[in-house]
């Protein structure tokens, strides 16, 4: 190995580490060393702007090197408060605010020890600019401390949040720019509504539509005609549509041949049949995906041609890929553990539309997904790129149904069906799960239990389904308290007997601190910020498998759901009452997700 001068301790530290390997360091150190020194960069900014090497694995090294300490953010409370301290010492003078957020640092507090310290938080403490942005903080001294760059910038938005250029146009724009179309009682104007689709500001409201979706974190924007040529426009936002806009004084058809104009697959002029498309926008530097759903509806003067349209917002960061994290609780998380490391056999997620299913499913594969497997996914449509798995793509030529059947002579290890349909779905979902596949897929049932006599009805053979099935999962998704005004309910506000009927037991409402749900800005006054799964896992024990084995004309849903209890399953009930006990969630809120046994 050649010798080279390695007169900065950084690239010793990250080359023994592992971090980097010895060519990228010599590269890395020519290139510095040939820059002008006045605006010669360190080696770790060089790093990481050439060489894409890690931003944090390098400046923490940075940090350790040089004697900053390392401040984490989600120790901290950034309320209100803390926001607007912020925001009023980077504006307090001489508008260096985009040059402070250039360089990626904040003023985050004063020191509790030392109040005349303010401690500055920096992703690259050592960014030569600092000193001189500092001093327009105007404190008598200062600390640096470093930060996760992905944090700090997550800070950054919190304070400064991004504009929305659409809106900024929109809200500029008058009535007299936007003009007013009507109908006839011949029907639309067709020419009308196309000089009408031409003005920019319905763009605008698309776009900015789209935009404001993605950073509210919304899963799905609800476009709903309205009479008297008004247009509403919904989020849906942990669970519940909110409205957000409302367009006045132009036909609601021209509103939603501009969402059309812009996707991909649908027809413009097509107002009769449902339509279904995608959108794909480049949001704050991060490509989003949105599904288009397109119905035809009944309005109150038949020349109008109105159209409901829903868009999901399919935004790969929120991804889950450790298992972990999806929150499985007490024999739900053994379960299920124990079901995907089984080289074969089926696992079954069910719930209603919007409970989290795919999001679990997408973990599950993950978590199964190896080189040295081929995993593949038939989904209609797809929602979520799945890094190793060959997704196939159902078009005209190939429907899921077709998909479905080609899978079976195309090797795979590991196979993902969307969702079981009809018997036949069923069947060949059955069939790989019999012939050493491990087999992923949704149904559409209450509870666990329950989709077992589904899958009886749908024809399955008993003693196919014991065989096949590892597990069967119900899954709902229950609104979290949001932790900035969540309050302890006192013992006066706790009605005990109604506790107790829900399905708590005397020592829980003993040992644990309930909570309710208050309201504040930062949850829009709701009371919730977020949501949880709750679980409920019926796992093929020997027990259950003898029940559906010994099923004559009907499985008895109640014998497996008893059964499964005494095996140690968790009802969604009881999954939801142990959220409301870890203080996550409201008995309320468990009671308008759940249903008594």
């Amino acid at each position: 190995m050649p010798e080279i001068d390695i007169s900065d301790k950084l690239g010793y530290t990250l080359l023994k580490k592992g971090i980097i390997d010895y060519e990228t360091l010599e590269l890395a150190i020519k290139k510095k060393e040939a820059e002008d020194s006045k605006a010669r960069r360190t080696l770790a900014q060089v790093l990481v702007s050439d060489f894409n090497v890690e931003h944090d694995l390098v400046f923490r090294e940075v940090a350790n090197l040089y004697g900053f300490r390392e401040i984490y953010l989600a120790d901290e409370v950034i309320d209100g408060e803390r926001v607007d301290f912020i925001k009023k010492l980077v504006e307090s003078g001489d508008n260096l605010r985009d040059e402070i957020i250039n360089a990626k640092m904040l003023p985050l507090k004063f020191d509790e020890a030392r109040p005349d310290k303010l401690i500055i938080v920096a992703a690259d403490p050592t960014n030569k600019e600092i000193p001189r942005l500092a001093r327009s903080f105007a404190a008598k001294r200062y600390e640096v401390a470093y930060v996760r760059l992905k944090d700090l910038q997550g800070l950054i938005d919190k304070v400064f949040p991004p504009e929305n250029e659409f809106l900024k146009v929109l809200t500029s724009s008058t009535q007299d720019e936007l003009g007013e179309i009507v109908s006839d009682e011949e029907g639309i104007d067709e020419q009308q509504l196309e000089a009408e689709i031409n003005k920019s500001v319905l763009i605008n409201l698309v776009e900015g539509m789209l935009v404001e979706a993605v950073r509210r974190g919304a899963s799905d924007v609800h476009v709903v005609p309205r009479d008297g040529n008004r247009t509403d426009i919904h989020f849906r936002i942990d669970g519940d549509l909110r409205l957000w806009y409302t367009q006045d004084g132009v036909l609601p058809e021209a509103v939603s041949a501009v969402i059309k104009d812009r996707s991909k697959g649908a027809d413009r002029f097509e107002r009769e049949a449902g339509q279904d498309a995608f959108i794909q926008r480049k949001v704050d530097d991060h490509w989003i995906r949105f599904r288009v759903s397109i119905l035809p509806m009944v309005a109150s003067e038949f020349r109008h041609k109105f159209e409901s349209v829903v868009i999901r917002v399919l935004d790969d960061r929120k991804v889950i890929t450790d298992l972990d994290k999806l929150g499985l609780q007490g024999p739900a998380k053994e379960g299920f553990y124990k079901a995907i490391s089984k080289p074969q056999g089926m696992v079954i997620l069910t719930g209603p539309t919007g409970s989290g299913k795919s999001t679990t499913l997408v973990a599950a594969l993950y978590q199964v997904i190896d080189p040295t497997v081929n995993v593949l996914t038939v989904e209609d449509p797809v929602e979520y790129i799945i890094n190793g798995a060959r997704q196939l793509r159902i078009g005209p030529k190939m429907n899921f149904e077709q998909a479905i059947r080609s899978i079976l002579r195309h090797d795979p290890d590991i196979v993902l069906v969307g969702e079981i349909r009809d018997k036949e779905t069923a069947e060949i979902a059955v069939k790989l799960a019999n012939t050493g596949h491990l087999t992923f897929s949704t149904l559409h049932t209450n509870d666990a239990p329950s989709a077992v006599a589904r899958l009886y009805k749908m024809g399955i053979e008993p003693f196919l389904l014991a065989s096949a099935v590892n597990i069967i999962v119900a899954q709902r998704l229950v609104r979290t308290l949001c932790t900035n005004c969540k309050q302890p309910l006192t013992r006066d506000e706790i009605d005990h007997d109604a506790y107790l009927r829900f399905g708590f037991i005397e020592e829980e409402l003993k040992n644990s601190t309930l909570y309710k749900a208050v309201g504040c800005e930062k949850c829009s006054g709701t009371g919730y910020k977020g949501r949880a799964a709750i679980h409920e896992a019926l796992y093929f024990s020997k027990e259950i498998k003898h029940i559906i084995m010994n099923a004559g004309e009907n499985i008895n849903e109640d014998d497996i759901r008893n059964q499964a209890t005494k095996d140690g399953m968790w009802t969604l009930r009881r999954a939801g009452i142990h959220r409301v006990i870890e203080g996550v969630s409201t008995m309320e809120e468990v009671a308008a997700t759940t249903t008594e046994e």
